[in-house]
């Protein structure tokens, strides 16, 4: 899915996301993503305004399962990722991905093995 025109998601919408993307894949009912909320959890009529905003957003699908509604991830978290990273790297970093590594090794303070994991992924990606 093609996630360019998706609005930013809340922390509050993220913990929501990450609670169903930790779901089997057949979707959940709201009481299952309950389940996996972080503490404090969410009154019931919260969650599912939230629940309701993703829809809308385009980041959750519904199937009306008898009277309740199951709720699937539109996206994956992977695509997510992506798109969030990309926004972060063209806002902070001026679209250069040289800058926001070099950020994140300054930031981090990087022991020497992290930084030859690092040149080992970059240089296979590289293959």
């Amino acid at each position: 899915m093609e996630m360019e025109h998706k609005k930013q998601l809340t922390k509050a919408e993220q913990q929501v996301m990450t609670a169903l993307w930790s779901l089997p894949q057949g979707g959940a009912n709201s009481a299952e993503i309950m389940e996996r909320m972080p503490e404090p959890k969410p009154a019931l009529t919260t969650l599912l305004t939230f629940l309701k905003i993703l829809k809308e957003k385009g980041y959750v699908l519904t199937e009306r399962v008898g009277k309740a509604l199951r709720f699937t991830p539109a996206v994956s978290r992977d695509q997510y990722t992506r798109q969030y990273m990309a926004e972060v790297k063209n806002t902070f970093f001026g679209g250069s991905l040289t800058s926001l590594v070099s950020f994140f090794a300054k930031e981090e303070k990087l022991t020497e093995a992290e930084i030859d994991e690092l040149v080992r992924i970059i240089k296979h990606q590289n293959n």
